[in-house]
């Protein structure tokens, strides 16, 4: 029930992004923490909250844009109204709409909408991922079955984070060692990897809304998703979306980065 109310509210409230895309009219403020706010995060998130109220008055939400409201049913809604709002203030298509339902902290449904690709994949506790491409039947989600980072596609949110928390020689080293290192970052490289079509995603650093579904996708996909440790941690402030079969070898060169 929570996984299917999942996608379709995610889907609702992302295409509400779309009026405002791309758009000179958009009004961009700076939150406290320097990073940008839209008219349209707030509306998306206000949305997907009436829509969790109205199905499932007893849970807790979270989001990024507003208070958390405490629940008494031990499910909890995590919501990223637009992940990536700089790509979306610039115009750039690789923002997304993330939703997840936790139960007691565990990821048990998630969604990533992309609006302005008209893609997206979701999944639910032991019922697989699936991709979908506009109105088309969604199919099953499968990560790639590559085994080694030299013929992987790794991707990452951005180059320069990295660098400026004292990672640029882990940026180097990744990119020597994998056969693709590109910076399709949010949730856009997180969906790709679940698809098949990357086989990480890096994260140096986030929040809890940025990978709630991230746990439930990859699991349900065949991959896995865990903090730099190797932990499926969503509270951590990093982590890493993989097929699975390359974790190893990325954790290796992870790792060692958190110790400066």
């Amino acid at each position: 029930m929570r996984t299917r109310f999942c996608i379709d509210a995610a889907r609702e409230a992302g295409r509400r992004t779309l009026s405002l895309f791309n758009n000179n009219a958009l009004r961009i403020e700076t939150k406290r923490d320097g990073t940008p706010v839209t008219e349209a995060d707030r509306d998306c998130e206000l949305a997907l909250r009436r829509m969790i109220e109205a199905s499932f008055p007893d849970d807790a939400i979270l989001g990024e844009e507003m208070p958390e409201k405490p629940g008494i049913t031990g499910y909890r809604w995590i919501i990223d109204p637009i992940d990536g709002t700089k790509s979306f203030v610039h115009g750039v298509p690789l923002y997304g709409t993330l939703l997840a339902a936790q139960l007691e902290e565990e990821s048990i449904a998630g969604a990533i909408v992309m609006p302005a690709l008209d893609e997206y994949v979701y999944a639910g506790r032991g019922q697989g991922a699936w991709h979908g491409l506009g109105e088309h039947r969604p199919e099953p989600a499968r990560v790639s079955e590559v085994g080694s980072l030299n013929e992987s596609c790794v991707c990452t949110t951005s180059l320069a984070l990295m660098q400026r928390k004292g990672m640029g020689g882990l940026f180097d080293a990744i990119a020597d060692r994998c056969g693709l290192f590109r910076g399709w970052g949010d949730c856009y490289a997180h969906l790709l990897v679940a698809t098949g079509r990357a086989e990480a995603a890096i994260e140096p650093e986030i929040s809890l809304w940025d990978v709630a579904p991230m746990p439930v996708i990859m699991r349900e996909a065949g991959g896995e998703y865990t903090d730099w440790n190797g932990v499926c941690d969503t509270n951590s402030p990093h982590g890493v979306s993989s097929n699975g079969r390359v974790s190893a070898e990325l954790l290796s060169m992870l790792k060692p980065a958190l110790q400066g």
